[in-house]
C-alpha cells in the first residue's frame, strides 16, 4: 500500500508540475493587476462656457465647453467624450464627441463638445422658468453635468459638476410698478 501512495504522489507531482508554473505566473499577473488600480484623484469639471451651433429642424444644438483639471500625478488619456446636462433640475442637454487626447499630470485643458437640446426640453424649461417666482431677478439656472472621458479598458474616467449658469441675452421679466 505504501509503495503504490508513494508511486502515486511521484507521478501526480510529475504530470502537475507545469501546471504548478503556470499558476504561480497566474497569481503574479493577477497581484501586479490589482496593484495598477490604485485610487486615482477624481478629476475637476467645470462647464465655462456655452456657444451657439448651426440648428437642425426643432432641436437646438451648442458647444459646451468644459474645463477639466486633473490633479493626479498620472496623464489621463481619453479617447471619446460623453455629456448629460441638467438644467434646474430636468435633464436638457446630451452630446458625445469622438475627440482624444491627454489631460496632463497636474495639469488642465478646455474641452468643447456638441451637445442636442430637443424641442421637448427647451419647453419644459420655458413652462418651469415662467411658473417660477424669482423674486430675485436672477437669471442663473443651476446645473448639474454628469460626463465621462472614455478610456481603453479601466481606463474610463467619469464625472459630476455642480454650479449656476448665467445665460446670455436672458432678461426677467419686469413688472410695471406703480
Amino acid at each position: 500500500v505504501v509503495f503504490w501512495r508513494t508511486l502515486l504522489r511521484t507521478q501526480l507531482t510529475q504530470v502537475l508540475m507545469p501546471f504548478r508554473h503556470i499558476l504561480y505566473s497566474f497569481i503574479a499577473i493577477i497581484f501586479a493587476g490589482c496593484a495598477s488600480l490604485s485610487p486615482v484623484d477624481q478629476v475637476h469639471v467645470n462647464v465655462v462656457g456655452i456657444e451657439q451651433l448651426p440648428s437642425e429642424g426643432m432641436e437646438l444644438r451648442m458647444g459646451v465647453k468644459l474645463r477639466v483639471q486633473n490633479p493626479s500625478d498620472t496623464p489621463i488619456s481619453f479617447d471619446g467624450l460623453a455629456l448629460n446636462l441638467e438644467l434646474r433640475g430636468q435633464d436638457f442637454a446630451t452630446g458625445v464627441s469622438d475627440a482624444h487626447g491627454t489631460i496632463p499630470r497636474f495639469g488642465e485643458a478646455v474641452l468643447t463638445l456638441p451637445v442636442t437640446v430637443s424641442a421637448g426640453a427647451i419647453v419644459r424649461q420655458v413652462v418651469s422658468f415662467i411658473g417660477s417666482t424669482n423674486s430675485s431677478g436672477s437669471t442663473n439656472f443651476n446645473y448639474v453635468a454628469r460626463g465621462k472621458l472614455g478610456g481603453t479598458g479601466f481606463g474610463t474616467v467619469r464625472f459630476e459638476s455642480r454650479g449656476d449658469l448665467q445665460l446670455p441675452g436672458l432678461k426677467q421679466p419686469t413688472t410695471p410698478s406703480q
